[in-house]
């Protein structure tokens, strides 16, 4: 087996981890973004994990934009800008370490014929 065919699968695998990290972001990053639409109880055990796990992830982002705020008359409906610049920067960060992934794949593809 020549190195090429050995490192195949490593850079799969990270590109599948990857992936997978993204997904599991935007997954949360969209709970909260319409639990916040949506007025939900923040204390309520699911949806105060959810801000608590996501608030980590959108600390670089908050204060970009104000938030746009309605008050109606059971719920106050918030639309937070900073979760989807974050979702945005994060899948363009995702997207180059994929790139990185790939060219590090070719380098080395052609360091090794």
């Amino acid at each position: 087996m020549d190195a090429a065919q050995k490192t195949g699968p490593e850079h799969l695998k990270a590109k599948q981890i990857v992936y997978y990290v993204l997904g599991v972001l935007e997954v949360l990053f969209t709970f909260r973004l319409i639990f916040k639409l949506l007025g939900a109880n923040p204390l309520s055990p699911f949806v105060s994990l959810i801000y608590a796990v996501t608030q980590v992830f959108l600390a670089p982002f908050s204060g970009i934009f104000p938030s746009a705020v309605t008050k109606g008359l059971e719920t106050q409906s918030v639309l937070e800008s900073s979760t989807i610049i974050a979702m945005i920067v994060y899948a363009v960060l995702a997207w180059g370490v994929l790139k990185l992934i790939d060219i590090s794949r070719n380098s080395h593809n052609v360091e090794n014929h």
